[in-house]
Order: structure tokens, then sequence, then C-alpha cells
């Protein structure tokens, strides 16, 4: 994948809780080096609000020689028709679509062959009653990635999506819900964050050089 396990470098976005920090873990421990991202620092992450266009703009320009993104970062408010409220609609935006343009941007024309693009997106993206606006900022997330695996497939780098159900993190208990409960899937527990990872590890591979511009359900049976 365009160098050795020690010089690979990898940008993770939300890398500070939930699917993203699992991410992070399991790639640093297989050898690349992790460039966190998330609101607020720490130890191993960057302070970065990928809601403020400048921030992400300044911050991705001032990468170089990073062969991965993974888009992580995200949050849900939810609403039925009626009682949706339009910001929260223009800051999940914000955060899920415009902020993987601005990286993708600025980092796949630097990236090597072997070069990846992963997003985090969710099974939602096909609609989901009271969640219509999360749903469409993931389903403009599969699109992008979709139109993107088009353009650099020829130069060996791939884009793909990783549509989780109801994952085991922060954002099951979340307010912003707003009484929507996370659905259960039939193997009678959440997805783990540590399965994501995992997931995403292989995609990040050079064993998954032929996957590209796919939506990969991890839904434990919940979309059967």
């Amino acid at each position: 994948m365009g160098g050795s396990s020690e010089t690979r470098t990898v940008v993770v976005t939300g890398s500070a809780s939930g699917i993203g920090a699992a991410i992070a873990s399991r790639l640093a421990d297989d050898g690349w080096s992790v460039v966190g991202i998330d609101r607020s620092a720490s130890a191993h992450v960057h302070a970065v609000d990928l809601a403020d266009t400048g921030q992400a703009a300044a911050f991705a320009g001032s990468l170089s020689g990073v062969t991965a993104l993974v888009h992580a970062a995200g949050f849900m408010r939810t609403a039925p028709l009626g009682e949706i409220d339009p910001a929260d609609g223009d800051a999940m935006w914000a955060v899920h679509v415009r902020a993987l343009t601005i990286f993708a941007n600025a980092l796949a024309p630097q990236m090597p062959p072997g070069g990846r693009i992963l997003a985090i997106g969710s099974r939602t993206s096909a609609g989901a009653g009271g969640k219509s606006q999360y749903a469409a900022c993931k389903a403009a997330v599969t699109a992008l990635i979709r139109s993107w695996a088009i353009e650099l497939a020829p130069r060996g780098v791939t884009a793909n999506v990783i549509a989780p159900a109801a994952t085991d993190t922060g954002m099951l208990s979340d307010p912003g819900r707003q009484g929507v409960a996370p659905v259960t899937p039939p193997i009678g527990r959440f997805i783990r964050p540590e399965e994501i990872a995992a997931y995403a590890a292989f995609i990040l591979s050079p064993d998954a050089d032929a996957i590209t511009g796919q939506e990969l359900l991890v839904c434990g049976g919940a979309s059967l």
C-alpha cells in the first residue's frame, strides 16, 4: 500500500470516541501513523471543529504524505415532519458531508496507488422515519464516495462507505435523537465499534484493492 506499515499515514476524523476511536486504535495497532481529529484535543487527537469550514480547510491543507482518510465524525438530530429544524440539517451536513468533501479534496490528489478514502455511513441512507435529515446526509456521503470511486479507480485509490446498523456508542443515548429509539439488530445486540474497526482495517489493507465504490453494510441482520 504505497510503503511499509511504519510509513503509512491515515487521517481519522471523530477519533476521540465511538467508532472513530475504535478505528484509530485498531489502525495504530496495525502499524499506521494515525492523525486523529476531533472537536477537542487530547494526547493523540488534534482539535479541529469540522463544522467550521475555515478550520477544516486549513487543517486539511496542512497535511502531507497521507495514504488514507477515514471520516468517522458525525452526530444525529431527529424529528418527524412538522417538527424538523432546518438548522439541525445544516449542522449535520457540515460535519457529515462538507467536512468529508474538504478533506477528500485536499488529500486524494496526493494519495499514492493503494490509497484509501473510507467514510462511516449508516444503513439509514436508504431512508428512516423520523431521521430524514440524518438519512439525507448519509445518502449524500454514499453518493460522494461512489462518485469519487469512479474518478480514483484508474489511479489505484479506492473509496468506500461502511454503513453500520445501531452501534454501541454514545450516539445511542444522545438527547438529540428526541425519542427515536435505536433498533436492536436480529443478532440480539448492537454492533460493536471494534467490529467496524476490524472491517475498516481490512478495507484499508492491500487485500481490499479491488473493492471500491461500495456501501458495505454491517447490520447484524437488520437489513434482511
